[in-house]
């Protein structure tokens, strides 16, 4: 393993940094130091980075959130980066969607017929009471799930059918056209902007804080001037490197190309590593563990002490076979999933 990050859902922790940068450099101090900045897939892992925040005296905070070039449809209810059978189906009516007034980036759907529209967020629009599509979506977020996903023509009749009223209306989907992209290169649709959120205020706000302290909007997102500094959150993700290397090779691999192997020092991050390991192709994958003959005790290469373990029966000990070579730590990818002394020149995933 090696701490990078990659995949949206892939287990996670978050570190604040109290030191106020702009948003490229708060970028560069992640990725030097962690991951990345933080990106935010649903409303669980917002709940959880307000938490992180909650005893933060700023005001605002960098997440990971740019303004990109290129706009595209997607939908509120995020599935992390993986396509699925919603993202091709569409519904559109004639001549539809055509940003009338160059500000339609939300999505309503004509009761009577099933057919789309894009419209004005700021629309009061039926959900199943009126508010506009931020309005909707929060309290949709709130009382449910999200607002409604459609992934095929029989879905679409669901929530037609379900719309039970006798006037021809249109009522808010949760399909969306924005700009904005992650840092990460995760592709999470979430968003949790604040009221009237982002308006783009200089003409100049392409990058997203999360509000600390605001009163009544604690947790929603701003769109900032990314020159700005203020503090910021990294995120650390594992994720697997399926190539076969010495451990040598995959410490200096992690190094160069992301963090370091990864350092199992709490039961939370063993849970982690048990959970990605599963899917590796060798029977072992190596830590960032490692055996020093001289002293005749194991050590992280990342620094830190050893005080939580998981040893294998056997294994552990102190008293290595220093010969040839020098022992390296690994973890089972199956079964029992406890740690095992290798000699550092075995091929494995890591």
């Amino acid at each position: 393993f090696c701490v990078c990050g990659v995949s949206a859902y892939v287990p996670h922790q978050y570190h604040f940094v109290n030191e106020s940068k702009t948003w490229t450099e708060a970028q560069s101090y992640c990725r030097q130091n962690y991951a990345d900045l933080v990106s935010i897939n649903n409303m669980e892992e917002m709940k959880k980075l307000n938490a992180t925040l909650k005893d933060t005296p700023r005001s605002l905070v960098w997440i990971g959130l740019e303004k990109g070039n290129t706009r595209k449809w997607q939908w509120s209810l995020a599935e992390g980066n993986v396509p699925s059978e919603r993202d091709a189906y569409r519904n559109w009516s004639l001549g539809e969607p055509n940003n009338s007034g160059g500000k339609e980036f939300c999505v309503a759907m004509k009761k009577t017929v099933g057919t789309w529209l894009d419209d004005d967020c700021n629309t009061l629009r039926k959900f199943m009471c009126y508010d506009t599509w931020r309005g909707a979506q929060s309290y949709c977020r709130n009382h449910y799930t999200d607002l409604a996903s459609v992934r095929n023509q029989t879905e679409n009749q669901q929530i037609k059918t379900a719309a039970q009223a006798p006037q021809d209306y249109y009522l808010w989907i949760g399909l969306f056209n924005d700009s904005w992209k992650w840092s990460d290169q995760s592709t999470s649709s979430f968003r949790y902007w604040a009221p009237k959120q982002p308006n783009n205020y200089d003409g100049k706000e392409n990058c997203t804080a999360v509000s600390v302290t605001t009163p009544g909007t604690v947790g929603g997102w701003y769109d900032v001037n990314c020159e700005v500094k203020i503090p910021f959150i990294c995120l650390e993700k594992l994720i697997l490197i399926k190539q076969n290397l010495t451990w040598s090779e995959a410490l200096r691999y992690c190094r160069v190309k992301h963090v370091d192997l990864v350092s199992v020092h709490s039961e939370e991050i063993q849970l982690w590593v048990k959970e990605v390991a599963q899917n590796a192709s060798t029977e072992h994958v190596w830590l960032g563990l490692r055996h020093t003959c001289t002293l005749s005790f194991w050590f992280w290469v990342s620094g830190e002490s050893i005080c939580y373990q998981n040893w294998a029966p056997g294994n552990g000990t102190g008293e290595e076979d220093c010969s040839p070579v020098e022992r390296t730590g690994a973890v089972q990818a199956r079964g029992g999933q406890r740690w095992v002394s290798l000699p550092e020149t075995q091929k494995l995933n890591f």
